[in-house]
């Protein structure tokens, strides 16, 4: 839904783009914005996991295997999925920034192949910043992993229940997004 909603979206824009594109651009700017800002924080929660690496301190909070193997496995796999977060964002943010110059190309106008090829570089940036925020999701349980087994179980229960209300779409929000795009064709279909 999100993909045809974009399309949609950028059929918008190509119609009249000195008239909607200001507004794009600036949508746009805002994600490039969102999107450095994860990628700054999953950086640097990355090198201040390495920092504590160096710092391996013997805590009563932390349950389970204690051991310096299982320790450095820990803030390996999470160093990893912070790294993951920044690359994703770093790629959203170049998919973003090629769309900000794309969509006020004077080419735009009228040409439904030019407005695909936007439409779809838009897509890819928006899968990039879904799947860097993917990684900090998943980067939680992993952080109380430090702490044991059970604190990350907790979590990934608790995770998952809450991704799930976010991730999925009830029949209202279909309707209404079925709605919409049929009255944009019936509109488009009057206008020719």
């Amino acid at each position: 839904m999100e993909n045809t909603a974009q399309r949609a979206g950028m059929g918008a824009i190509g119609q009249d783009p000195f008239k909607n594109g200001v507004l794009a651009v600036q949508t746009l700017r805002n994600n490039i914005m969102a999107s450095t800002l994860l990628a700054t924080t999953a950086i640097t929660l990355s090198s201040l996991i390495g920092i504590f690496a160096n710092n391996d301190s013997d805590t009563k909070l932390v349950f389970g295997n204690k051991t310096s193997l299982n320790s450095s496995i820990k803030r390996l796999s999470i160093s990893l999925c912070f790294l993951v977060a920044f690359l994703c964002n770093v790629q959203s943010i170049r998919y973003y920034a090629h769309v900000s110059f794309l969509i006020t190309s004077p080419a735009l106008k009228g040409k439904m192949d030019f407005i695909d090829y936007v439409a779809k570089t838009l897509s890819r940036g928006s899968h990039s910043w879904s799947l860097g925020l993917r990684a900090f999701y998943v980067s939680i349980p992993l952080v109380l992993w430090i702490y044991g087994p059970i604190p990350m179980f907790t979590c990934c229960c608790l995770t998952l229940f809450i991704l799930y209300f976010l991730d999925t779409t009830n029949q209202i929000t279909r309707d209404l997004h079925i709605k919409s795009f049929k009255l944009e064709e019936t509109e488009d279909t009057e206008a020719a």
